[in-house]
């Protein structure tokens, strides 16, 4: 209903904008000249050019018009006057013809119009560009051909031309009617305007650390949303996508991470309007114009309550004057996977089940008289082959932009369909965007932003994303992994329909341990997973800005988002959940569930701006903003459901498994304000506050209170810099502030309770009467509040030899007070532990960003840029009177043990564990008897029982010396956060010839590859299950010095060690991108005002000493569980093709 209700205000606000006739009627006497001129344009939407102070002396006008052109309307009112006019495109120029009477001649001065082009160094046309003669205010814009006509009156006089992303030029008429000029593409308008919170403010005056980055750079990489493409692109700005399937959300910290329980992903800022819960995915890359990422407290403060982790502002493409100018953009390319992980092939897995069991194997592949040496010859199937394939993907983009002097628009549409590397995995996206802004008078404006978007994910599990307990068979990699490469046929070809589902070398043996070990066919089970995602999401934003004086204006926005997700899922038999086997109770099974989420917000400002003579500027903000929003979700789980052939739609016959309704509101209001004081531009002050009332907190913590101050002193602007030659500019800044995370549960701090359906009891035989039993489930805390971040920045921008070199480097400390986090209670109560806000964390950290032009010639630029951050991340304090806090992340049901840790002193989550030292070897044994081994006294045994451990077995060192190991000897094995990362960027342009080549890196943090604990040594004693090539290389008598331990010698189930941590420090070529724009010659035929095309790679090259898939992988996504990996499913390296054109 409100979106009705904004949707219709909006057009009824905007219907002025599309109404506009070519005709026109009026009736007046002896009105103004400027009177009658404003209602033509009115009327007609043309946009006249004059001068005022001469319109000062023109006669009254009468007039009788109805249903005039544009054309007659005029002529009638210039009869009598002292002017000429004409009309171009949609502009009417108004041309004063003065005479001045000398002693013997009158000379009349004529206005003259000059015509031209726009356009840059490889001939492509500027649409939209501006002309202004200089000292008047006079302007034009160039067309969708780049081409302009603007009046003068003096042909000595100066026109200046400018484009965003240009360096401007002047240039003198001398005389001349035609001026065409060459914009060079430069760094004035991009960099120094920056995008910050509710405004924009010049680089040079900027107090905060704020990071932009390059749209057109960022673009060229080939990716499903724009978060993707920030990797490495900002000093500061750490993105990881833990796992490469279409579709996969970007894991996003700012500065390290802020919080130990709560979500460390910053606020998003789309058009001014902050998002919670934001899904990039709704956003196409081509829609966005500018992306700034707001660092310290400073800049990020006037979000207050939700802008702890940082703040990334994206503003998106709007219309502009000029003709419509229709751009289409197309991209064609695959994806494959970049490394497959080597397994045992054909003989090493027979060989591996002889050493097993020589009596099984010999029946299972030995049979018909089959000899050993006979599998050398076999081939056998790489089941990655067969679940892997070339993955094509399409994207569509068109768009449209265009307007006049008082309404722009602009309409974008994209498709984007893209089939994962894995069988029967993908994501898809259509959106659709329109954005409208009208200038009713030059104190009246609006806008309105559409935006349209429905993205789709399906595919079979990869990994499991839980820290429960999960078996082997549930996910996609461990089927691949495990099943035996001993087939009925190698070629991939003969792999059809009819092929087992499940391994009837196993399945047919009745034994417990094989029925454990149930091996199902991956490609079987790859297909027959139905598991879908579909999100709509629709928001609105509008605006609608008065200038009340020349300084003072005030804006009033709305937003209003509605979100709906549907989720399916559906397991067959042919799949490992679904699988008709007895120890399977839940059978064939499925489950559906919706979410909805539907949000407004309402904002209003009032903005201040004044210079105070040629030394002082103020700026100040102050504003008030509240919101609301509705969160519902709702869905059941059955089982053992009859008719499988009915798929999803056969729930309804099934066993109900577990039914989840739940809803929930929240509120926000807000006051806030900033305070600019400019100072020459040498001093600069900036100061903020904001208050937060959150639904979120109890009544007495219901508010909190953010406020920021921030220093920069241009040094360059002081006499004794122009000392300096080679140094261009300087600037000292420096910044404290508070924010707030507000990202807790809705009514977190109440009570919770949940139903218990209670059986019943029965009298006299009767049926028993069941009933809903209330239970408190979480006891609440009325004392909670805001975790609050409190950050001290000091900054330094340098410039070089004319800004050929710029250097920016930010030290930083942000510290995290009032943590929330689960604080153990005392038995008595009845409950274990409650949230409460007792911890403290703290990031240190410093970030280098540099950029260089390390060539500029007429045709040839090229320029680099790098950034690196340091960050140092350390637990100040937990609960009380505690140390160090483990965090459980199962990754099988047999390990169940936590192995993350987080202690006082040191950074948050670090690897916990036994220290892995190798193997027994003979020397730890007394031989009893022949063959027969007993530990020496004095060597320590690794947790199981003594009397069983054997030569080859695995050994962990003992910590405390005390002969045994247990939970004592647990110590630090790894860590999951990186000492530092970065990108470092090359691009290269020659004439029409673009080229672009971007790494990306992260250096000193750990991988706990969990894939190695059942792969490489079978640690949970599955033994049909095929292992990693790596494990051919094991322990035996003949081969002792292996670091992989005999069949069978794992030691005691469960024990997490450092044996499978790894580094997982890389240097990847992440992004090359090759195009090449025609020259306008060639074009101009067709239409064409630009024609580019292009070819660019993704993730093509990764140096790494990572054995796993990638070394870019987290399937928990959590700050407490870094660094895992576990059946993830692999980063692929993805080829395009793309088309540009534009008319």
């Amino acid at each position: 209903m409100k979106l009705t209700v904004l949707l219709t205000l909006l057009a009824c606000l905007h219907i002025k904008a599309s109404v506009y006739s070519q005709q026109v009627s009026l009736s007046v006497k002896n009105a103004s000249l400027e009177k009658v001129i404003k209602e033509i344009r009115k009327q007609t939407g043309y946009a006249f050019f004059y001068d005022a102070e001469y319109l000062q002396k023109a006669k009254p006008v009468s007039v009788n018009l109805n249903r005039a052109s544009v054309e007659e309307a005029l002529a009638k009112t210039f009869v009598g006057q002292q002017f000429t006019w004409e009309v171009v495109d949609k502009t009417i120029l108004i041309k004063s013809v003065e005479v001045v009477n000398r002693k013997e001649t009158d000379i009349v001065q004529q206005a003259f119009t000059i015509r031209g082009k726009v356009s840059d160094a490889n001939g492509n046309v500027l649409s939209g560009s501006t002309v202004n003669v200089k000292g008047t205010n006079k302007r034009a814009l160039t067309d969708a051909k780049g081409e302009y006509r603007i009046v003068v009156t003096d042909k000595e006089g100066i026109l200046i031309f400018s484009y965003l992303g240009f360096e401007s030029q002047e240039i003198a008429i001398s005389n001349r009617e035609v001026v065409n000029v060459i914009l060079k593409r430069g760094t004035l308008d991009l960099e120094e305007t920056v995008v910050v919170a509710y405004g924009t403010v010049s680089k040079k005056d900027l107090t905060g650390s704020v990071g932009t980055v390059n749209v057109e750079e960022m673009a060229k990489a080939p990716v499903t949303t724009f978060t993707q493409a920030l990797a490495g692109r900002v000093a500061g700005l750490q993105v990881s996508t833990g796992e490469g399937q279409p579709g996969m959300m970007q894991d996003i910290v700012i500065r390290g991470p802020g919080s130990l329980s709560q979500d460390p992903s910053p606020l998003y800022v789309i058009d001014g309007f902050p998002m919670e819960d934001f899904d990039p995915a709704t956003l196409n890359t081509n829609d966005i114009e500018s992306i700034s990422v707001l660092k310290d407290a400073s800049a990020a403060a006037l979000y207050g309550s939700r802008a702890a982790n940082g703040v990334i502002v994206v503003e998106t493409v709007k219309g502009k004057s000029g003709k419509p100018v229709f751009a289409f953009n197309t991209t064609q390319g695959f994806s494959n996977v970049r490394k497959k992980i080597d397994l045992m092939d054909a003989y090493e897995f027979v060989s591996y089940q002889m050493d097993i069991n020589p009596t099984t194997a010999t029946a299972r592949y030995l049979r018909d008289g089959k000899q050993l040496e006979d599998y050398k010859n076999i081939r056998g199937m790489n089941w990655q082959d067969a679940i892997f394939q070339r993955s094509p993907m399409q994207m569509y983009d068109f768009s449209i932009r265009g307007g006049n002097l008082y309404t722009q628009y602009a309409v974008s549409g994209s498709l984007f369909e893209n089939e994962g590397i894995i069988l029967n995995t993908g994501a898809s996206r259509r959106q659709g965007r329109i954005s409208l802004n009208h200038t009713f008078s030059d104190r009246l404006k609006s806008g309105l932003i559409l935006n349209y978007a429905q993205n789709s994910n399906y595919g079979a599990q990869s990994s499991i994303a839980s820290t429960g307990a999960s078996s082997v068979g549930n996910s996609v990699f461990y089927t691949v992994f495990g099943y035996r490469p001993v087939y009925g046929t190698e070629n991939l070809d003969d792999l059809d329909e009819d092929m087992e589902s499940t391994d009837p070398d196993v399945d047919d043996q009745p034994s417990a341990s094989d029925l454990n070990s149930l091996r199902v066919n991956p490609v079987k089970n790859a297909l027959n997973i139905h598991n879908t995602s579909l999100t709509r999401a629709v928001t609105v934003n509008a605006f609608a800005s008065y200038k009340i004086t020349d300084d003072l204006t005030l804006k009033v926005s709305g937003n209003v988002r509605d979100n709906l997700r549907e989720n399916e899922a559906f397991y067959n038999t042919n799949t490992a959940r679904g699988k008709d086997i007895p120890q399977n109770n839940n059978g064939v099974q499925g489950s559906v569930s919706y979410s909805t989420v539907s949000s407004w917000v309402n904002e209003n400002t009032l903005a201040y701006s004044r210079r105070i003579n040629r030394n002082h500027r103020i700026d100040a903000l102050l504003g008030v903003s509240a919101g609301a929003g509705k969160v519902k979700a709702y869905g059941t789980s059955v089982i053992n459901i009859p008719n499988e052939e009915l798929g999803i739609s056969g729930l309804d016959e099934g066993t109900p498994y577990s039914n989840t309704a739940t809803s929930g509101n929240y509120a926000m209001a807000s006051a806030f304000g900033r305070f600019n004081y400019n100072y020459r531009s040498k001093y600069l002050l900036t100061g903020t506050f904001r208050a937060d009332g959150s639904s979120k907190f109890p009544t007495a913590n219901k508010w909190g209170y953010f406020p920021s101050g921030a220093f920069a002193w241009n040094i360059d602007r002081e006499k004794f810099f122009k000392a300096i030659g080679f140094m261009s500019n300087a600037k000292l800044r420096t910044s404290w502030g508070l924010t707030g995370n507000n990202r807790v549960s809705h009514f977190g701090y109440l009570p919770s309770l949940s139903f218990l359906l209670a059986s019943g009891y029965s009298f006299n035989n009767s049926e028993p009467t069941k009933g809903a039993i209330p239970s408190t489930t979480g006891l609440g805390n009325d004392q909670l509040k805001w975790e609050t971040v409190e950050q001290l920045d000091l900054g330094l921008d340098l410039g070089f030899f004319k800004k050929r070199v710029e250097l920016e480097v930010d030290l930083y400390r942000r510290t995290t007070h009032d943590m929330l986090l689960y604080a153990d209670l005392p038995y008595a109560t009845g409950y274990t532990r409650v949230y409460q806000n007792i911890g403290t964390l703290r990031n240190d950290g410093l970030e280098f960003a540099l950029h260089t032009k390390n060539m500029v010639r007429k045709d040839f630029r090229w320029e680099s840029s790098f950034n690196i951050s340091f960050n140092k991340n350390k637990v100040i304090a937990l609960t009380r009177d505690q140390t160090e806090m483990e965090t459980t992340n199962r990754t099988h049901f047999f390990w169940t043990d936590a192995f993350n840790i987080s202690r006082v002193g040191e950074p948050a989550g670090l690897f916990w564990g036994y220290e892995w030292i190798g193997n027994y070897q003979y020397a730890d044994f007394d031989e009893v008897t022949p063959g027969v081994y007993q530990l020496k006294d004095g060597v320590s045994d690794n947790g199981g029982d003594r009397s069983v451990i054997e030569p080859g077995d695995i050994r962990y060192k003992d910590q405390n010396g005390d002969g045994k190991i247990t939970a004592d000897d647990k110590t630090v094995i790894g860590r999951g956060l990186p000492k530092h990362f970065g990108g470092f960027n090359n691009t290269f342009s020659y004439k029409g010839i673009d080229l672009s080549v971007f790494f990306q890196w992260s250096y000193g943090n750990d991988i706990y590859n969990a894939n190695r604990l059942i792969f490489e040594g079978n640690g949970v004693s599955l033994y049909s299950l095929n292992q990693f090539a790596s494990y051919v290389d094991r322990w035996t008598p003949d081969n002792q010095d292996s670091k992989n331990y005999r069949i069978g010698g794992g030691g005691p189930t469960g024990f997490h060690s450092s044996r499978v941590i790894e580094d997982g420090s890389y240097l990847r070529l992440k992004t090359v991108a090759l195009s090449y724009s025609l020259p306008q010659q060639w074009i101009k035929r067709a239409g064409m005002s630009r024609l580019a095309i292009s070819v660019s790679g993704q993730n093509l090259v990764t140096w790494t000493n990572y054995s796993g898939f990638d070394p870019e992988v987290a399937v928990r996504n959590s700050v407490l569980t870094p660094g895992l990996d576990y059946s993830a499913y692999p980063h692929s390296r993805t080829f395009v093709l793309g088309l540009k054109a534009q008319f």
